[in-house]
């Protein structure tokens, strides 16, 4: 890395118009990749990568099913599609007013929610989801369930387990997901983990492996990332509440 060149981080945690980053946690960015979608890349993009390729331990296979929640997300647009790019099989939930996005990820189904009243988040009981699974997999379950809501769908998730399937809960959207016994997991021997992205680049190599394979795709025209939104660095505050509200169908971005 020298100077000049294009680069992307996430280390610094706040915002800022300068800030001093490690040489070691600059990812360069290839042509033809914008900025805005390098940004983007460098927290969800390698989060999508890391639960898609290596937090299920490999106990789901291609050709097997797999269930997100959320797809109309930032962060699950980036990892139905990786998903794909693995070779599962993809399930998604969607709330209906981000399901024109959802439509162009790929997946196998897709299960298009309600929304909360008032809201743009999914109403998760506005449907019987573990009977459309089981219906959809003839009765199996998912291999690997990628949860970035938490609360709400802690018991959808471990009931559309197939036998010896992973549950990987990443996020809290609608909050911490409760204790719970071990043993509600024996009836599929099932497999739980709550990973970060951090201990997933733990090594300068590792990091630069995954941004390689994500800048390659996107090279490739085999990813796409939708930008939703673009906020000046003045208005940080305007942008909080406009995820807070549910209403992003992407990244989110403040400008300098």
């Amino acid at each position: 890395i020298k100077v000049g060149d294009r680069v992307s981080y996430s280390v610094f945690g706040s915002y800022a118009e300068y800030t001093a980053v490690p040489a070691a946690k600059l990812l360069p960015v290839p042509d033809g990749v914008g900025m805005d979608i390098a940004t983007s890349c460098v927290v969800q993009g390698l989060t999508a990568h890391y639960l898609t390729s290596s937090a299920h331990a490999d106990l789901i296979k291609p050709g097997e099913w797999c269930l997100i929640h959320g797809v109309g997300g930032g962060t699950c647009q980036w990892a139905a599609q990786m998903a794909k790019l693995r070779g599962h099989k993809v399930i998604g939930t969607v709330s209906k007013g981000k399901a024109d996005i959802a439509k162009t990820l790929g997946c196998d189904e897709l299960i298009v929610l309600d929304e909360v009243p008032g809201a743009s988040f999914e109403d998760y009981e506005s449907m019987d989801i573990v009977a459309k699974v089981m219906e959809i997999t003839d009765g199996k379950g998912c291999k690997s369930v990628i949860d970035g809501i938490g609360k709400s769908t802690v018991d959808i998730s471990i009931n559309s387990l197939a036998h010896r399937g992973i549950f990987i809960s990443f996020g809290n959207a609608s909050g911490a997901v409760p204790a719970f016994p071990v043993l509600r997991l024996i009836g599929k021997s099932a497999y739980v983990t709550r990973p970060k992205l951090l201990d997933y680049t733990t090594t300068r190599a590792e990091l630069v492996e995954r941004a390689d394979e994500i800048f390659g795709w996107l090279q490739d025209g085999k990813l796409q990332v939708s930008v939703d939104t673009t906020f000046p660095l003045d208005q940080a505050a305007e942008g909080h509440l406009y995820l807070e509200a549910g209403k992003s169908k992407g990244k989110v971005l403040y400008e300098i």
